[in-house]
């Protein structure tokens, strides 16, 4: 199976507000890009949108080396979450209605198709490639803006 390295980043101007996201996926020596934004959201959804994008990119199931500053994203699988939240019918143990729900039954599934392991990094800090992912995140707000 093909080993892919990504690096995610979601970004807000205003919580909730103009969002954009990023990620880098590399194999092989190869880089690629993307990016894109929403008008009206949340941090955390582009978070989890720049996850989601990067692994629909791949055309064959990978072992997928996540990084993102998220620790609600990475978190949400390190510390079983999501599991959690699938059994429970995509509610909160306490039965409360689970934030950004669409958005995780997606990422489960895709989860169920590559083999995903998540890795936190420092937000804002020397890593290149979180910083690129930002660079992408931010530039998308402010061209969704012009």
């Amino acid at each position: 199976m093909k080993k892919i390295t990504l690096y995610t980043d979601g970004a807000c101007s205003g919580n909730p507000g103009a969002g954009g996201w990023g990620a880098v996926l590399i194999y092989n020596g190869y880089e690629k890009r993307i990016s894109g934004a929403e008008k009206n959201t949340t941090n955390n959804r582009m978070e989890i949108t720049a996850v989601i994008n990067g692994l629909k990119c791949l055309k064959e199931p990978c072992e997928v080396e996540i990084y993102s500053d998220s620790a609600y994203t990475v978190n949400a699988f390190n510390m079983g979450w999501i599991n959690d939240w699938a059994k429970a019918g995509w509610q909160k143990l306490d039965k409360k209605p689970l934030l950004n729900a669409d958005l995780w039954q997606e990422l489960y599934s895709l989860s169920n198709v590559h083999g995903l392991t998540f890795i936190k990094v420092k937000g804002h800090s020397d890593n290149e490639y979180n910083n690129i992912c930002d660079k992408l995140a931010t530039t998308a707000i402010k061209n969704l803006k012009e």
